[in-house]
């Protein structure tokens, strides 16, 4: 029997869009810090320093080293890691499996949206309790963002933060059942075995 349409699977069709827009974001943004700067293709390059300059997002910027102390940014150095070698690869196992309607991904899907909620919560924390720049701030050097970069950063982060925390919820359900079923047939094969 062939899976449901997407279409027909509003929650996976979002998860699926979340993912597919996460590659190119991933790719033009986390993948940087680890690839020598000439083997990227200037495309990515110049939207990546485009992004940087308007939004001033201190997370990347952080955990790019650009700055800060050395080690104040190191969870965002973390993060970036996380994104490249772990998440980056479980995005395509995720598009495979919600266009396959594989219920065996779920609970991949409720980890990999576990540890995003996590993530985007400190970057989202960051954002929102950086200083405004202001004459002080820019004649102290510190770190801060003008309205216009944190709502920017505000629109960029809380719908991700959004679609992750319902995929949490969701999948982390969908798991729970699916043991829950599991369990109710191996009592039920114990029964008849005895």
């Amino acid at each position: 029997m062939s899976p449901s349409p997407l279409v027909k699977r509003p929650l996976d069709l979002l998860y699926f869009v979340y993912f597919a827009f996460h590659i190119p974001i991933t790719l033009s943004m986390a993948v940087q810090l680890f690839l020598p700067k000439e083997s990227l293709p200037i495309k990515l390059q110049d939207f990546q320093a485009w992004y940087l300059e308007e939004s001033g997002d201190p997370v990347l910027l952080g955990g790019f080293g650009r700055i800060g102390q050395p080690g104040i940014f190191a969870w965002c150095n973390v993060y970036l890691y996380i994104e490249t070698f772990a998440q980056l690869p479980m995005f395509f196992i995720a598009l495979y499996g919600l266009r396959k309607a594989s219920t065996r991904i779920n609970a991949l899907i409720a980890m990999y949206a576990a540890s995003a909620v996590t993530s985007i919560v400190a970057c989202l924390a960051s954002i929102y309790t950086l200083p405004t720049t202001s004459d002080l701030t820019a004649k102290e050097g510190i770190i801060s963002l003008t309205e216009k970069q944190r709502t920017m950063l505000l629109q960029s982060y809380a719908p991700m933060f959004a679609v992750a925390t319902i995929m949490m919820l969701d999948m982390g359900w969908r798991t729970y059942n699916a043991v829950e079923a599991g369990l109710k047939l191996t009592k039920q094969g114990e029964k008849k075995s005895t």
